[in-house]
C-alpha cells in the first residue's frame, strides 16, 4: 500500500464517496466537519472470515485526516479456531442457561489467543493502519491495565438440556477501562488498535457467584468478548459505537435480508429487537446495550463490506441504537 501524506488524505477525503445505497443521489466525505470535536468513534473490526476490513482502514485513514478521534477494537476467533485446528486442538464453544452461545477458554485455547490476537492480528491491522498514513498503537486490554475485571474461573453452562458448573475457564468481565490512557494517546493524534486479552485479579468472582479475592493483587491475562470490550471502551469514552460485522445489521427474520431493524430508540424497540437476534447477533444486541448505559453515544451495528463503511454507518446504513432505548 502506499504512504498517504496528510495532503493527500485531505485531498481524497473531498472527493470520497460513500457506499450509493441510498435514493438522493448525495455523496458524502468520510468525515463531519463542526468547530466542536465530535465525540471518538469507537470501530469494532469483527473477526469473520467474510469480513474484509480494508475499507474499514481506509475509512479510519479519512476520518481521522477530517480531525475524527478513533479508537479501534478487534476480535479473532477465526483465526483462533484455524490456528487450534493447525495444532490438532479442537475449539469448545457452549450455551449459557440464557441461551448464549460462547467459546469456553480452556489454559491451551487462552495460550492462542495470546498468541494470536495481540500478536500477529493486531500488528496486522496496526501495519494496515500505518499503510494509509494513521499512527497507530496497538493494545492489549493488559497494557497499562486497559480493561480490567475479575476472571471467570467456572461457568454456568447447558448440556444435554441439564444445567452443569463448567470449571476452568479462563476468561473474565470487563468492569474497568483505562480511559486515562486512550485518551491520552488521542490527544497525541495516535489512533489506539484495541484487543483481548482483558487483564483479570485472581480470586474474584465466577458467574456461579463463588470466589472472594476484593484484595487480590496478582493480575492473570484472561478472554473476553471483543464486542462487550468494545462496549465499555465507547461507554468509558462517550463515544459513538460503530460495531462492524458481515451482515447489515440486526434482521426481524435473520433469514431475510429485506427485514432489517434500521433504528432501536425505544424500549420497545429494543424488546424486539432482542427478540429478533440470534446467533452471534445476540452478543452484539447485548453490547449495544451496555454500551448505551455506560455512556455511549451511540451504537450501529453495520456491513464491513461496505465502501467506506463507517461512513455509511454514521449516515444510517446498517441498525442504529440510541440512547434513549435503555433509559
Amino acid at each position: 500500500m502506499t504512504d498517504y501524506t496528510k495532503s493527500e488524505l485531505e485531498a481524497a477525503h473531498a472527493e470520497l464517496l460513500d457506499n450509493d445505497l441510498g435514493d438522493d443521489g448525495l455523496r458524502t466525505d468520510g468525515g463531519l466537519v463542526d468547530d466542536e470535536q465530535n465525540p471518538p468513534v469507537v470501530v469494532k473490526i469483527g473477526g469473520a472470515r467474510a469480513v474484509d476490513p480494508e475499507g474499514a482502514l481506509a475509512d479510519i485513514a479519512h476520518l481521522v485526516a477530517n480531525g475524527e478521534e478513533v479508537v479501534v477494537v478487534h476480535g479473532g476467533s477465526t483465526a483462533v479456531d484455524d490456528t487450534l485446528e493447525r495444532m490438532g486442538e479442537e475449539s469448545e464453544y457452549v450455551e449459557t442457561p440464557g441461551g448464549v452461545v460462547g467459546r469456553f477458554t480452556d489454559e491451551t485455547t487462552m495460550e492462542v489467543f495470546e498468541m494470536v490476537l495481540p500478536g500477529k492480528l493486531n500488528t496486522d491491522l496496526v501495519a494496515g493502519l500505518q499503510n494509509q498514513g494513521v499512527n497507530a498503537v496497538g493494545l492489549s486490554g493488559a497494557d497499562g491495565k486497559l480493561l480490567t475485571g475479575p476472571r471467570k474461573s467456572a461457568v454456568k453452562v447447558v448440556e444435554d438440556g441439564r444445567k452443569k458448573i463448567k470449571r476452568g475457564d479462563h476468561s473474565g468481565k470487563i468492569e474497568a477501562v483505562n480511559d486515562d490512557l486512550l485518551s491520552k494517546l488521542l490527544a497525541g493524534s495516535y489512533v489506539p488498535v484495541v484487543t483481548v486479552p482483558m487483564l483479570a485479579e485472581e480470586g474474584g468472582s465466577d458467574e456461579t457467584g463463588e470466589g472472594g479475592g476484593a484484595g487480590a493483587t496478582e493480575y492473570t491475562p484472561v478472554n473476553a468478548d471483543a464486542d462487550r470490550a468494545a462496549a465499555a471502551i465507547a461507554g468509558a469514552l462517550g463515544g459513538e459505537l460503530v460495531v462492524l460485522t458481515d451482515v447489515a445489521g440486526v434482521y426481524e427474520d435473520p433469514d431475510d435480508s429485506d427485514t432489517l431493524i434500521e433504528s432501536v430508540g425505544t424500549p420497545a424497540e429494543l424488546d424486539a429487537a432482542e427478540d429478533a437476534a440470534e446467533g452471534f447477533m445476540i452478543k452484539k444486541v447485548m453490547a449495544a446495550v451496555e454500551a448505551l448505559a455506560g455512556g455511549a453515544a451511540s451504537v450501529t451495528v453495520a456491513d464491513a463490506n461496505n465502501r467506506d463503511p463507517i461512513t455509511a454507518a454514521r449516515t444510517g446504513h446498517g441498525t442504529t441504537f440510541e440512547p434513549e432505548a435503555v433509559r
